[in-house]
């Protein structure tokens, strides 16, 4: 009887997919992983005089160009000098014109982060008094559009390529060989290559418009295209490109000299492939690596190879999954999975989970630095929902286990009876053979005798009957061989007449017949296959975790466009200090400054309170706190202040260490009122520190 899969189960896998094309086009285009921490003049601000420069603080460094800062005028024009520069850190400023009037000036800004996301933005701060502007800010920001959204698709596409193309390989080397030769074993590795190729193409093609205009036009500019194979992402596509022709041929031996080598000599050249093979790997996923959020933050040195067993590992996993359920489902009926390849994949898949949860727990550690952004933040959501497909995936990995059991321990069985009908169908065979041999033999004597005979009449009758008697003679053969032929001679003479008869459309008949047996003996030995309660429950749980796995590679596709949740939780807390850094002009003034010496445990948050923010005699305050909010201390920091525009200072401060984190000084003399810069330098180690300024009122 014919089973079809389980309506539970199919109605599961549609589900899922649906969920993903859910998450797909809820993606969007990517966010930006550096955030914009800090600015002077803030977002919002009135300011007394035009200042003579535009600063914008991120929370990790960024590429910019001439276009990458612009200032405008409340008529549109531009009023930077289009040269926007690093002033140390992720700081970084452009000179505006001297001598602009006041009213309401925009800010924007669109850069590439160091992760190779572009970033933009924008806002605006007023000279003298706000007025109105005809400056109109585009809602599409850096990434958005068809490019972007086509770019978006690209990123898809190549991580299920190299899904697909490691994990297929891995699983004909380490768990099948003998699938080397199954066509369509072949044909899923070979589309993974031609998808991860096309889609690395395409995404340089597209990089260009992608982090700057966004129009389709760019596409094929080639000035843009150079200045994109310049940058870390443009290198990292080109690499993946040059890997991407090693690993044609590997393809090539594979599914070429591999496969029609014998077991014994097989052994040999799997090793040179399982090396050569894990090269190509690693440098492929390397490129993910070193060009997106390994490569920057915290850490970076030890989350680059992290990240690449964290992909290798996702790749064997579900990649390796999908091909084993291609093999069960389309693979040929004369060529089944055996059930030693299940339980070899069963064990590869376990230690790629162990991976997987070990890579994956620091990689939530360092993208993520608190618990609360796990609720927090779109990143720490969008981790907890790949957590759980995770564990339903795994849970549902067990019952593949169980059935991958009950098929080994039912495979001797099987084949038992299997070899009990080939004995079988070789006792009825050697049957038919004998009774054909014997009416053969019947056949010939009775021609024999009937020829004889016949020869006998014919010399005795007379001379002068002549034509007559031979012509008797003749007629009589005729009836004897015809009586004959009712029992043995006949069957001899019809065989050979058919044979002359036929001679001709024999031969195409015979064919036609050996064809039809095959494909009648293929379509039996699917139905006994599939008529396996034991290979039927696999083929449902296995199609059950390939749609899961769906489902998972998309939303880690999406968590690799979305931004961690430690920098969004940075930027909250640049945010809201920047909102209430503009103290009364009287009582106590606290500033909350971002700082970042790009060395390991180089990022944090200084935080300055002046009591009572007066002229005269005030008391300072300096905590240096992690971005997670915890105290830590720091080889040296020290503090100015300096009013420019009475050519004040900088005054030095000098504050006593306290306790962890903790900084004082008291005393504290502020000459004069107005618009004081309270500079903060910073050091983590004997080579990295950085200066962090804000400016505040004193009364």
């Amino acid at each position: 009887m014919t089973q079809t899969i389980a309506p539970r189960v199919r109605t599961l896998v549609l589900l899922l997919l649906a969920a993903a094309c859910a998450l797909l086009a809820g993606a969007g285009p990517a966010s930006a992983h550096a955030a914009l921490t800090g600015s002077d003049p803030r977002e919002g601000a009135v300011v007394d005089k035009a200042p003579a420069q535009v600063s914008l603080t991120f929370s990790e460094s960024v590429s910019v160009d001439d276009d990458s800062l612009r200032v405008l005028d409340p008529k549109g024009k531009r009023v930077d000098d289009g040269k926007p520069s690093g002033t140390g850190g992720t700081t970084y400023s452009v000179k505006l014109h001297a001598g602009l009037p006041d009213g309401t000036y925009t800010v924007t800004y669109q850069v590439v982060s160091a992760d190779s996301h572009p970033v933009s933005g924008a806002y605006t701060f007023s000279v003298g008094a706000p007025s109105e502007t005809s400056v109109t800010v585009s809602g599409q920001g850096a990434g958005g559009g068809f490019v972007g959204g086509l770019y978006g698709v690209g990123r898809y596409v190549s991580y299920a390529g190299f899904a697909v193309l490691v994990g297929g390989a891995a699983f004909v080397l380490a768990c099948w060989p003998r699938g080397s030769g199954v066509r369509v074993v072949q044909r899923f590795v070979v589309s993974g290559w031609l998808s991860l190729t096309a889609a690395t193409l395409l995404l340089l093609l597209l990089r260009g418009s992608y982090t700057g205009s966004g129009k389709v036009a760019d596409v094929f500019d080639l000035g843009l295209l150079g200045e994109v194979l310049q940058t870390k992402a443009g290198a990292a596509l080109v690499s993946r490109l040059l890997l991407l022709a090693a690993a044609a041929l590997f393809i090539a031996v594979l599914f070429g000299a591999y496969d029609r080598r014998e077991d014994e000599e097989r052994r040999d050249l799997t090793f040179g492939l399982a090396v050569g093979g894990s090269v190509v790997a690693v440098g492929l996923a390397a490129t993910w690596a070193m060009s997106e959020h390994a490569s920057v933050g915290l850490q970076a040195t030890l989350a680059m190879p992290v990240d690449v067993v964290h992909l290798i590992a996702v790749a064997t996993w579900l990649g390796g999954l999908t091909a084993l359920l291609v093999a069960l489902y389309r693979g040929p009926a004369d060529t089944p999975v055996p059930a030693l390849a299940v339980s070899r994949f069963s064990r590869v898949a376990f230690g790629s989970v162990i991976a997987l949860v070990v890579t994956g727990t620091y990689q939530s550690w360092r993208q993520l630095g608190s618990w609360t952004a796990f609720t927090d933040t779109r990143y720490g959501q969008l981790l907890l929902v790949k957590i759980g497909l995770v564990a339903v995936l795994v849970g549902v990995a067990y019952f593949s286990r169980r059935w991958t059991a009950q098929l080994a321990e039912a495979m001797p069985a099987v084949a038992r009876a299997a070899a009990a009908r080939r004995a079988e169908k070789g006792e009825k065979g050697a049957g038919k053979a004998s009774t054909k041999a014997s009416g053969s033999a019947s056949a010939k004597t009775g021609t024999k005798a009937g020829t004889k005979a016949s020869g006998n009449a014919s010399t005795k009758t007379g001379t002068k009957a002549g034509t007559k008697a031979s012509g008797n003679a003749k007629v009589a053969e005729k009836e004897s061989g015809t009586t004959k032929g009712s029992g043995t001679a006949k069957g001899s003479g019809t065989a050979k007449g058919s044979g002359t008869a036929k001679g001709t459309g024999g031969s195409q008949r015979a064919a036609q017949l050996a064809r039809q047996r095959a494909a009648v003996d293929a379509a039996r030995q699917k139905r006994q296959r599939d008529a396996d309660p034991n290979r039927f429950g696999l083929r449902r749980s296995v199609l059950a975790e390939a749609g899961i796995a769906v489902v998972l590679l998309v939303v880690t596709t999406v968590l690799t466009q979305t931004e961690p949740g430690r920098t969004e939780e940075e930027a909250k807390a640049a945010g809201a200090s920047s909102a209430g850094s503009s103290a009364p002009a009287t009582g106590a003034v606290t500033l909350d400054m971002p700082f970042d010496t790009g060395s390991q445990n180089g990022k944090g948050v200084v935080r300055v309170e002046l009591d009572p923010a007066r002229v005269g005699v005030n008391d300072l305050h300096l905590y240096v706190e992690r971005p997670d909010g915890t105290a830590f201390d720091i080889p040296e920091v020290k503090v100015a202040l300096t009013q420019k525009a009475k050519d004040i200072g900088p005054l030095p401060v000098a504050p006593d260490h306290i306790t962890t984190g903790h900084w004082s000084a008291s005393g504290v003399q502020i000459p004069m009122a107005g618009d004081w810069e309270v500079a903060v330098t910073v050091r983590t180690s004997d080579i990295d520190q950085v200066t962090i300024s804000k400016n505040t009122q004193i009364g």
